[in-house]
């Protein structure tokens, strides 16, 4: 069982998935929540907060079962799991903190096997069924079917970020916004021009490539201006944390609005 990229349409002609990620909710139901909800895929984000990769495996057992695009997030091109987040199932691994082709190419060693990388061979892979297939349709179906996306958050990886999307293996570039805007001495401005011109950048890059461009982390007001009309095809929208605190407390708001309203002669 695979899934394809996201066709690319023209930038400013764009009409792309929007996910959800999740930072503490590991459990198998919180796929299929997403999914009921309307989003096209979920991000497991094992950078931030306790989500490990346990919890991985299953929620990617659950999309692969249901057909729904789960994506893994590492903590960066070193860590021990860029590898086994495909070996688990996920649909692709997105990779943090890289900042340099030399990353770039650390992380493609670690996900394309040979000739293009280094990865070692796996047993039987749940994206497979468990199915013990021969060495060389392993690698060959596992190779059509695995999105590696390295993220861009630095000045660093902003310099570079050409050489980055031209790396053999790299499939997508996605921003992490706030971190991207910090590493360029934007803390907290993302709606600064400057902020623009580097999303711009790395859009331009990706898709002169051959690269989808993503993002996650824009404030709603921002997604035409950064997103949709640089051509993104991933656009993380928010994650669970922030959706039930600004969720809840929007409906705690109105519900005391109803209530002095009630009591108020």
């Amino acid at each position: 069982m695979t899934f394809a990229a996201s066709k690319r349409p023209e930038p400013g002609v764009v009409s792309p998935d929007y996910g959800l990620a999740f930072c503490l909710f590991g459990r198998a139901e919180a796929v299929l929540l997403a999914r009921g909800a309307g989003f096209s895929f979920v991000v497991v984000d094992m950078e931030h907060g306790p989500l490990g990769i346990s919890e991985l495996g299953q929620m990617a057992a659950a999309g692969l079962a249901s057909r729904f695009p789960v994506y893994g997030r590492v903590t960066g091109p070193g860590s021990p799991d860029v590898a086994r987040v495909l070996d688990c199932g996920a649909t692709g691994v997105i990779v943090p903190h890289v900042d340099s082709v030399e990353d770039a190419r650390r992380v493609v060693r670690a996900c394309r096997f040979q000739p293009t990388g280094a990865r070692a061979l796996p047993g039987p892979l749940p994206a497979f069924e468990y199915h013990a297939l021969r060495a060389e349709e392993l690698c060959d179906r596992s190779e059509t079917s695995t999105q590696v996306i390295a993220m861009i958050e630095s000045a660093a990886g902003l310099d570079a970020v050409e050489e980055i999307a031209a790396t053999p293996g790299i499939d997508g570039l996605m921003i992490g916004s706030n971190d991207l805007a910090d590493g360029i001495g934007l803390r907290g401005q993302l709606h600064h021009p400057d902020f623009l011109s580097a999303c711009a950048r790395i859009s331009t890059a990706a898709l002169a490539n051959g690269c989808t461009y993503g993002i996650m982390g824009l404030p709603r007001d921002l997604v035409r201006s950064h997103a949709l009309d640089l051509g993104a095809t991933l656009v993380v929208a928010t994650n669970e944390t922030n959706l039930v605190a600004e969720g809840g407390a929007l409906l705690l708001d109105g519900l005391r609005r109803e209530t002095v309203s009630r009591v108020t002669p």
